[in-house]
């Protein structure tokens, strides 16, 4: 193909297969790398039959394209059941996660959704969109801390919100390295924080969202995910509230993740820089996750940590190159890729299986619950009490070290910055 483009000089190729699979798209995408081609798709068969969009209507091949998977299967019975006429809470609601939340939130008619931010921006620009979009849907923007305990328990003794939704946590893995304090206090302190004013105000659900970063962490962020699971799964126990943890891996587009990151080094003229030529990631876009988030959350009992099954890895110079073939450019000509190193806590590949012994399976094909032996309450609670007070001193060795204490499988700790 690449042969009869240049033979030809094509400037653009149209990809008229409203079927077409991701994994087809991501084939010609990378057959015709090398071409400074512009790549044009028809909508999707889903979005044609719906009458969402019209097979007249083409548009540029995008990212979500060729890493977005088939349209999942969900209960919606069963979602609008969770959230109708119900009060709902979502703190970080004005990030990439909790915003895309709301919107799918809105869909099933809640009573009303409290929106929990601390970033003012952020807050009001996912309120203006909501308040425009779904008009019969009463909404109110609240800007907390959650690590402000007097201010969240305002909050939930003021408007005794039904579903909590915990999507507010700090998620850089190297930032969060060097400022170990901080996600400690955010995604430790701040999750039980809310969790307790679940418990204390009568919440019937609560659900945390989590990371694939969680599993044999070797970051703070990741270790700090999930000694924040492990307070909730414990605090379950005894709670009428249904606590449950939703873990998945990397969502795309997110705020400071590696798509919009690219996209920027293109644009700049490149490189477009790899940590490592073998780091592979597990991918999903964020109206998938969010929606299987909450049919995850339509089927704890309390107590559960959800998997969600991601798919393949992708290796990340793969997308790197993909995402410079979109752009109209060739790879390693007009745009460059170039290798750094993995930085602090990060891993080549992260691991999401949905299979394995410890893992049980549900009714729902893509999603999957984690088994896993509890820590004794005392001794979890002591611990992460110590934590706490270290991370106020933002010691880093100390902090590294009371953490392997409290999740035996950590191997982080090997930044002394």
């Amino acid at each position: 193909m690449p042969g009869i483009c240049e033979e030809r000089k094509i400037e653009e190729i149209a990809i008229a297969m409203p079927s077409a699979s991701p994994g087809q798209l991501r084939r010609v995408i990378q057959v015709c790398e090398g071409t400074k081609i512009r790549f044009r798709t028809v909508p999707s068969i889903t979005d044609i039959a719906s009458g969402k969009l019209r097979v007249s209507q083409i548009r540029d091949v995008d990212i979500n394209d060729l890493l977005g998977r088939e349209a999942v299967k969900l209960d919606t019975d069963l979602i609008e059941n969770f959230a109708r006429d119900k009060i709902i809470l979502v703190t970080g609601a004005g990030g990439s996660i909790g915003s895309e939340m709301c919107r799918q939130l809105c869909k099933f008619n809640p009573k009303l959704l409290l929106l929990v931010e601390q970033a003012e921006n952020p807050l009001f620009y996912i309120e203006r969109e909501l308040c425009k979009k779904f008009v019969d849907v009463t909404i109110k923007a609240i800007i907390c801390d959650i690590t402000d305990k007097n201010r969240v328990d305002e909050i939930f003794r003021e408007y005794k919100p039904q579903v909590v939704i915990h999507a507010a946590a700090h998620k850089h893995v190297p930032l969060m390295e060097l400022n170990a304090g901080e996600a400690i206090k955010n995604n430790i302190s701040g999750t039980q924080i809310v969790a307790d004013a679940a418990d204390n105000y009568g919440a019937t659900n609560f659900v945390m969202i989590s990371t694939d970063k969680a599993v044999n962490p070797t970051s703070i962020m990741g270790s700090s995910k999930r000694i924040a699971e492990m307070y909730i799964q414990d605090l379950s126990r005894t709670s009428e509230t249904h606590f449950v943890t939703v873990r998945f891996g990397n969502v795309l587009g997110s705020e400071g993740s590696v798509v919009p990151i690219f996209k920027k080094q293109i644009t700049e003229g490149g490189p477009v820089t790899v940590t490592h030529p073998e780091m592979k990631r597990y991918f999903m876009t964020v109206p998938e996750a969010s929606l299987l988030v909450l049919q995850a959350a339509t089927m704890g009992k309390g107590g559960e940590i959800f998997v969600l099954d991601m798919g393949e890895p992708v290796k990340i110079v793969d997308l790197a190159r993909e995402l410079i073939t979109l752009s109209g450019f060739r790879p390693g000509e007009d745009i460059e890729v170039t290798f750094t190193s993995p930085r602090s806590g990060e891993k080549l590949f992260e691991e999401l299986s949905i299979e394995g012994e410890d893992m049980q399976r549900t009714r729902h094909s893509k999603i999957s619950i984690w088994k896993n032996i509890s820590m004794e309450r005392e001794t979890l609670r002591a611990g992460i009490n110590e934590l706490v007070t270290i991370a106020k001193n933002q010691t880093y060795s100390e902090i590294t070290q009371k953490i392997k204490e409290l999740v035996p499988e950590y191997t982080g700790g090997n930044n002394q910055a």
